[in-house]
């Protein structure tokens, strides 16, 4: 099969939406990071609030290699073009696959930093059926104590 100069170009659309969706994530994270620390300046003891700076750094360094890996797709899809355009077809079906393999990693990556956002939001989950528990519990002891 003979790679056409369309076929890497039609990745260009998916791999811009994808970088795009990272960046988005990149700054969502960023401003969590920002929320969480002056949350931990306030109150260094809580537990949570730990446990949520762990997960984000995790997630934050996931995010570089998703960035790093889409952005060699997009490189090697430039590549490809470039040799598909002098003539170079065989080592343009090596770049290509090349290109494929680098946006199969970083979409890879991605869906484990989802299960990772998914975490996150169980420990705040969490955290708030905890507050809830206490606050029913002390106030059905208040109510024992005022029937006394």
């Amino acid at each position: 099969m003979e790679l056409q100069l369309s076929t890497p170009a039609l990745l260009f659309s998916a791999i811009t939406l994808m970088m795009l969706a990272f960046t988005n994530r990149f700054l969502a994270i960023a401003n969590l990071i920002r929320g969480l620390h002056k949350k931990y300046l306030e109150n260094r003891e809580e537990n949570i609030i730990i446990e949520q700076i762990h997960n984000l750094k995790k997630r934050l360094s996931m995010i570089k290699y998703m960035q790093l890996c889409g952005v060699l797709s997009f490189l090697l899809c430039v590549i490809c073009m470039y040799l598909i355009f002098i003539g170079a077809q065989s080592a343009a079906n090596y770049v290509f696959i090349g290109s494929m393999l680098a946006l199969l990693i970083s979409l890879g990556i991605s869906l484990v930093e989802i299960l990772i956002s998914t975490q996150a939001l169980n420990l705040e989950l969490k955290d708030m059926e905890n507050q809830f528990q206490e606050r029913t519990s002390s106030f059905w002891f208040k109510k024992d104590k005022n029937d006394e």
